[in-house]
């Protein structure tokens, strides 16, 4: 997150998990963490049905709205994106 603007960007994330929970039904798990040992790093857990779903999460318009703020709020320089194959496990409400 971008100095100074730690709140601002916990509250985008919130927003957008909201967003991505009441109108993305194929999206299974969207989690927003923040790291105990730096609380200046958060962590986004995403899990999709298919590669379909994750295709329609990025053309989403709080998708959107989330990419015209992100350069303000984090340091673009700090963000690792990775794709992950799921091998097992679960979320639980």
């Amino acid at each position: 997150m971008q100095a100074g603007k730690e709140d601002q960007a916990i509250a985008a994330m919130e927003k957008m998990a909201r967003a991505v929970e009441g109108q993305e039904e194929s999206t299974l798990v969207y989690l927003v963490c923040r790291s105990q040992d730096d609380p200046s790093e958060l962590i986004v857990l995403e899990s999709y049905k298919d590669d379909a779903a994750f295709k329609a999460h990025a053309a989403t318009p709080h998708m959107g709205e989330m990419r015209g703020a992100f350069s303000e709020l984090f340091d673009v320089s700090a963000v690792k994106l990775e794709r992950l194959e799921r091998l097992g496990g679960f979320a639980r409400g």
